[in-house]
């Protein structure tokens, strides 16, 4: 039992081999216009950063600008050194409890990604037991 085609209709084989090339086509074009999304994204994220990090340094001045003030305003009412003193030692106090309080947080940290590590054993065994 042959079917014929009708003239002009393209076979089968022609047709596997047009959804091959145009499936491969497809995904070409799909990875240019993910590259260009991410580089877009990658633009915009580092102006980001830049602004951020800019606005970061100017609350730094501001930080030393407040606590020049906070000396200033010690100083109407103490010799200079006094105020200089009180206003550095808190700044040490609050150094040192940052300080800590970073350490602890940090002591459970690993390096290592356990949970994608984790997942990644389950597939392989998931893998090897169906094979």
């Amino acid at each position: 039992m042959t079917t014929s085609r009708p003239p002009g209709e393209p076979s089968v084989a022609d047709l596997v081999d047009r959804l091959s090339e145009q499936t491969a086509r497809l995904v070409r074009d799909e990875l240019k216009l993910a590259r260009a999304e991410y580089t877009e994204k990658a633009k915009q994220g580092g102006t980001a950063a830049g602004l951020f990090g800019a606005g970061a340094v100017l609350a730094w001045f501001g930080v030393g600008t407040l606590l020049a003030t906070l000396i200033l305003v010690l100083a109407l009412f103490l010799p200079a050194w006094a105020a200089v003193l009180i206003v550095t030692v808190a700044v040490f106090i609050a150094a040192g409890i940052a300080a800590l309080l970073g350490k602890k947080k940090a002591e459970g940290l690993t390096p290592a990604p356990e949970r994608t590590v984790e997942t990644l054993r389950r597939d392989a065994r998931e893998i090897k037991e169906r094979i």
